[in-house]
């Protein structure tokens, strides 16, 4: 039964050290408000997965939140790399981070996989490239029927899937609208799932064909977080914030200006409201 809990309370209870956790989110919806409330729970050994994993997972990273990373794509987009990534991979700062990297259709393949609870994903998407020099999780198995040649990988069963969306109801039903990636597949592929949402409504009304439901029973806990996405962007309610991005390469350059910001905007705030008043006192947004 999902609970309508704070985020905090929700990572207390649904995240713990070790765990492998999905937060996904395409362009919008990306989960910031949950990254910065793991971060200041001190989460750590956690292997991190997502799409395409940009500033939340920088910062998560940087703050030693994680071991391993399973990606199939990394960057400030428009920006450029992701320094406390790649200090983290080339350096062991904070702490060694290793990485398994994937193209985005076998990915996604691989969320869907999890979702139907089978323990592997089958694809053709690594014909041709050079993936399996640099992934060892990528295995070579023959179609019993066809005897083609297909690659093989694990499915990706996180412990917790984090997603932000637009809106939820009191019974946990989430409504999430606009570009989508694999929030759908991440949580069903998924032990417990948290949504943050920009507002609990107490009907969702009328929906169009084309947005997407996540039913109650597939929720642990909703956690109203408004502009918990920023900076990236809501559909519907607010636009991305591209000089955020923009910002944030001087910042995570630098390893004391990166734990000083952090410092400042992250551990000593207590919520991500505290976060946001900060942020806009300081020009920010």
């Amino acid at each position: 039964m999902t609970e309508i809990l704070s985020l905090r309370e929700a990572v207390a209870a649904f995240v713990k050290d070790g765990d492998t956790i999905a937060m996904e989110g395409f362009t919008h919806l990306i989960p910031h408000a949950a990254g910065h409330e793991v971060i200041r729970q001190e989460r750590s050994g956690l292997t991190l997965v997502r799409m395409t994993p940009d500033l939340i997972y920088d910062q998560m990273i940087g703050m030693g939140t994680a071991d391993r990373l399973i990606f199939s794509w990394g960057g400030n987009p428009g920006v450029g790399s992701l320094h406390r990534l790649r200090d983290a991979c080339e350096k062991s700062w904070p702490r060694q981070l290793d990485i398994v990297e994937h193209a985005h259709a076998a990915l996604a393949m691989a969320y869907e996989a999890g979702a139907a609870g089978l323990p592997l994903a089958i694809s053709r998407s690594y014909i041709g490239t050079d993936h399996e020099s640099v992934n060892p999780d990528i295995k070579r198995i023959e179609c019993p029927f066809t005897g083609e040649r297909l690659a093989a990988f694990p499915s990706i069963r996180p412990d917790v899937a984090v997603i932000h969306a637009q809106r939820a109801d009191r019974k946990g039903n989430v409504h999430l609208w606009g570009i989508l990636g694999v929030q759908k597949e991440a949580v069903l592929a998924s032990r417990y799932a948290i949504v943050t949402v920009e507002e609990v409504v107490d009907d969702l009304g009328d929906t169009a064909m084309n947005e997407t439901i996540l039913p109650g029973w597939t929720i642990n806990a909703v956690c109203e977080v408004p502009r918990g996405a920023h900076p990236s962007y809501a559909h519907g309610f607010y636009e991305r914030h591209n000089a955020f991005y923009t910002r944030w390469d001087p910042i995570a350059r630098d390893r004391k200006a990166f734990l000083n910001w952090m410092e400042e905007y992250v551990l000593s705030c207590a919520t991500f409201a505290d976060t946001w008043n900060k942020l806009e006192a300081d020009g920010y947004v």
